[in-house]
């Protein structure tokens, strides 16, 4: 809520800032007004004509178009903050950088490559052609419906490392959940097994003092708080790592969308049950998580020469146990991968299309993707939280409800409590879990991970979470999705904001 109410602030600001050096302007250059006013219109025209060349998804950008047009100077300080003139920061060309070094120890096995060719697989090749990141078979998929299902296990598989402990999570709180973990933590950098922490800094802002690091370094436990916090850094500051991934020995690793902090486990939840979710992963397909984190550990380090010392070669003791590919999400990729997985997973349903996500601000890509699902017979389902945490963001969200639901989308709201996992199942045979919501940031500006399913076992549990927490939501009709002309202005102005939220 504190962020929401930033972001409105910084709206705020921004406006008045456009209407108070417009009326500097024209009292100091009352002479000139037209030809001032000739070269603003000038400038954002430019400026509009440059985006709309760039231009790949249309709808992406319209929000930026309107407002530069609205409002040239304010418009024009937000694009150049928020926008994607990724290369003048050095952690960035860092990151990019890495990726590209690093992709030379993501080799794809050639057998499996083939599988792939041969089979209906789409969704598949679109991530083998366009990341670096492997597909592999070879994996045991454990997963978990609650955080306080996934927790017990994280600390059970903590305590059994003997090399090193990787962990990145977007925000550490000091509670019940990390206290548990940081005393296994501290007992195992102690033992000589070596543990790095990577966390967002402004995820955990109010959660951890600037001096977290240091204080974790007298238990020799490694620690980084990633994009510092700087009023000089500039675009970067809204490039946050939203990624949740622990890495213990590369024989077992965790992801979803469970958080280190004591409401992710249900201790202490604002906003009901909270339901979330975790993934476990034992097999091959641990390796891209690996090089996902040691991307962006040594952007801010540069401490490793040669990475797969921290690769683990499991046994083909389980060659048909489905494709899995984890992969990540980067504000500086050419194709916009969180969204294109989702909208392919989308496309290809052919039975139904279940989502749980906490946010619900989506261009027209994906609304129509959604609709034109719907409207071939897919029962497409999409459950967001009862209670929200962020009521600004979910005005958005609801702003979405009636044109999927006339198009046939259903819509359910989780009567419990708040929604935080972020899940896609289609057709019992293709699932994504994965830190990536459905909203501008996560989609466009953060870095994210997600792992990609098909044909794996596990499928199942996911089939049988979305039964129960179908049971435990309340679909909208008609009525629920009706909005009168103040309330429907409102959630268009928001909409304009979008990159803010």
């Amino acid at each position: 809520m504190l962020n929401a109410i930033k972001r409105v602030l910084i709206v705020v600001m921004g406006v008045l800032l456009q209407f108070g050096f417009s009326i500097i302007i024209r009292l100091v250059f009352y002479k000139h007004l037209g030809i001032i006013t000739l070269l603003y219109s000038a400038i954002s025209i430019f400026i509009v004509l440059g985006i709309l060349k760039e231009s790949t998804r249309l709808s992406n950008d319209l929000p930026w178009i309107i407002l530069i047009l609205i409002f040239p100077i304010f418009g024009t300080i937000l694009l150049i903050t928020l926008g994607k003139s990724y290369f003048k920061n050095k952690l960035m060309r860092n990151i990019f950088e890495n990726e590209k070094k690093y992709s030379k120890f993501l080799i794809q096995k050639e057998d499996i490559k083939e599988k792939v060719k041969t089979e209906e697989l789409d969704n598949i090749k679109y991530l083998l052609n366009r990341t670096n990141y492997f597909v592999s078979c070879n994996n045991e998929i454990t997963y978990y419906d609650f955080g306080e299902k996934f927790y017990p296990e994280l600390l059970k598989e903590l305590k059994e490392a003997e090399k090193f402990i990787f962990m990145e999570y977007f925000i550490i709180n000091e509670g019940i959940m990390w206290n548990g973990i940081l005393d296994i933590l501290k007992e195992k950098a102690a033992a000589g097994v070596e543990v790095r922490i990577l966390y967002d800094d402004m995820g955990s802002v109010a959660m951890l003092s600037t001096s977290y690091p240091k204080q974790l370094a007298k238990y020799g436990i490694k620690c980084i708080p990633f994009n510092k916090l700087s009023p000089f850094r500039g675009i970067f500051m809204n490039n946050r790592d939203h990624r949740k991934i622990t890495i213990i020995d590369g024989k077992v690793a965790f992801s979803g969308g469970v958080n280190l902090s004591d409401e992710y486990i249900n201790i202490n939840s604002k906003y009901g049950i909270w339901k979330d979710n975790g993934i476990k992963i034992v097999g091959d397909a641990i390796w891209n998580l690996t090089v996902m984190f040691l991307t962006l550990w040594n952007a801010n380090t540069k401490e490793d020469t040669n990475i797969n010392k921290f690769k683990y070669e499991f046994k083909d003791t389980n060659k048909n146990m489905g494709y899995v590919i984890p992969y990540g999400v980067a504000p500086f990729h050419k194709d916009l991968i969180g969204e294109d997985v989702y909208i392919n997973m989308i496309n290809s349903a052919k039975k139904y299309l279940y989502v749980m996500t906490p946010y619900l601000i989506i261009d027209t890509d994906m609304v129509n993707a959604f609709c034109r699902a719907a409207k071939r017979g897919v029962d497409v389902r999409i459950i967001v939280p009862g209670i929200p945490d962020k009521k600004i963001v979910y005005t958005q969200t609801t702003s979405f409800f009636k044109v999927l639901h006339d198009s046939g989308v259903k819509i359910y709201k989780y009567s419990k409590g708040f929604v935080h996992a972020k899940v896609f199942l289609a057709d019992d045979i293709r699932a994504v879990v994965g830190t990536i919501n459905l909203d501008y940031r996560s989609l466009y500006l953060h870095f994210e991970n997600g792992i990609y399913m098909e044909q794996v076992k596990e499928i199942n549990a996911i089939y049988k979470d979305f039964e129960n927490t179908f049971k435990d939501s309340k679909k909208l009709e008609d009525k629920d999705v009706k909005v009168g002309f103040i309330k429907s202005l409102w959630q268009a102005v928001l909409r304009l904001f979008a990159p803010l939220f």
